[in-house]
């Protein structure tokens, strides 16, 4: 979950500071700003709906074919196709109008999701699964690495964790209800019904984001340079910064481990629930639902952590804390020792990541912003497809225990290496 866009100067709005940088005390409340109002909205109810794909494409999987390592084969798929789209996608968003690459990208996963469906009334056709679920994927990047962007210009600098956090929390509070319907819809109409719902969502933003204005680009924001650049050129200035920040250069790094271990754990998760403790559908939502709980959690309190704690502390805890869940929730047994262990992993992932994107926010050039977060993505997330292949793969072999023990205790030691690194000695920025 990620998004962004433009606009020239609106009559009344910011009179008295910058918009990208904020107000000198870096006290102004976000509560007033209409914009950022309407944009929080917009990803809240995109949200709610991807929360029902979330579960139904995987239960789709699993319905037609009853295999975890095709559900695993499907998010490897998908995340393959993030992981070349965002190669492309920072070099894009540095060269168009963003609200309208939001507004496209948006209107393109509603046809595309929307297609499953109307397919499904005809009989399960999970090859087409292979082929919306890489496109939507593609396109979701393009879509997140311009909200990643766009964030600065709606609230200044000195409000990005805040603001972060609140996106992150409202996001999370659409997936408690998200998942819990699509359980529902999912067990008393099928899951595809509940992908119809996640189509109509995106179609709803889109309404949403031609509402909002963005702050104007201004004229030493490098356009023209970025346009006369070739993609390779785009890739190399977003590596090259990464490279040159001690703290970013170390985060890239651990979060590749940390994203080949963590990508196929919703996979894990479900399967656990319908095979090894045979629950149903319904089961499957609530405990998702109980996990965004965490997340709305994690992204209320990761503001305050910060300020208490500094960026090091705060991010090392929490990815130690989420290794710790990871390892006990294939050994769980009670449906809410499972939805326990899933909040508290997600809840830990939602402060480690409004850290690291707000601080990747607040030292990167605003000309460099979307070719600075394609890079960081496609390099931290280039080996999660396969992690997630693997991940699930084993599972199915060897058990969802022991890989979830292993994977998990893999987690801690990133933590644990996260310590002899510039990570540790990072304070609020």
């Amino acid at each position: 979950m990620t998004h962004e866009a433009r606009n020239a100067e609106e009559p009344g709005r910011h009179t008295s500071d910058d918009p990208r940088t904020g107000p000198p005390d870096g006290r102004r409340s976000l509560w007033p700003q209409r914009d950022f109002g309407v944009f929080w909205a917009a990803q809240t109810l995109s949200v709610l709906g991807d929360s029902f794909a979330l579960i139904a494409l995987p239960l789709l999987v699993l319905q037609a074919t009853g295999s975890l390592a095709r559900m695993g084969l499907l998010t490897a798929v998908g995340g393959a196709a993030s992981v070349l789209a965002a190669v492309f996608a920072g070099a894009l968003v540095d060269r168009v109008d963003r609200r309208r690459l939001l507004i496209t990208c948006d209107l393109a996963r509603m046809a595309l999701y929307g297609v499953i469906p109307l397919v499904w009334l005809f009989g399960p056709q999970v090859w087409l699964l292979y082929v919306v679920l890489p496109l939507c994927e593609a396109i979701g990047v393009l879509f997140a690495v311009g909200y990643v962007t766009v964030v600065r210009s709606l609230v200044g600098t000195a409000q990005l964790t805040e603001a972060n956090g609140r996106l992150n929390a409202t996001a999370a509070a659409a997936g408690v209800l998200g998942p819990l319907c699509a359980g529902i819809v999912a067990a008393w109409t099928g899951p595809a019904a509940a992908v119809g719902v996640d189509a109509a969502s995106f179609g709803v933003s889109a309404a949403c984001m031609l509402r909002v204005r963005f702050a104007a680009r201004s004229e030493d924001d490098d356009v023209t340079t970025a346009k006369r650049a070739n993609l390779w050129q785009d890739l190399r200035a977003g590596i090259t910064f990464l490279h040159g920040h001690p703290v970013l250069r170390s985060l890239t790094a651990l979060l590749f481990v940390f994203s080949f271990l963590t990508l196929g754990l919703n996979d894990l998760v479900i399967y656990h629930l319908k095979h090894d403790l045979g629950h149903d559908d319904g089961t499957v939502g609530t405990v998702m639902a109980v996990g965004a709980l965490g997340t709305i959690t994690g992204a209320l309190l990761v503001a305050r952590f910060r300020r208490r704690l500094g960026f090091g502390p705060t991010w090392t805890g929490a990815v130690a804390v989420s290794g710790l869940a990871f390892a006990g929730l294939g050994r769980a047994e009670e449906v809410p020792v499972v939805a326990a262990l899933s909040a508290a992993f997600l809840a830990c992932v939602a402060i480690a990541g409004t850290c690291s994107m707000s601080l990747r926010q607040e030292v990167t050039p605003e000309p460099l912003l979307g070719r600075v977060t394609s890079a960081f993505w496609t390099l931290h997330y280039a080996a999660a497809p396969l992690g997630a292949a693997v991940l699930t793969w084993a599972a199915e072999h060897q058990g969802t225990a022991p890989v979830g023990l292993v994977a998990g205790a893999c987690c801690v030691l990133i933590a644990v290496a996260a310590l002899f690194t510039p990570i540790r000695r990072s304070g609020a920025a």
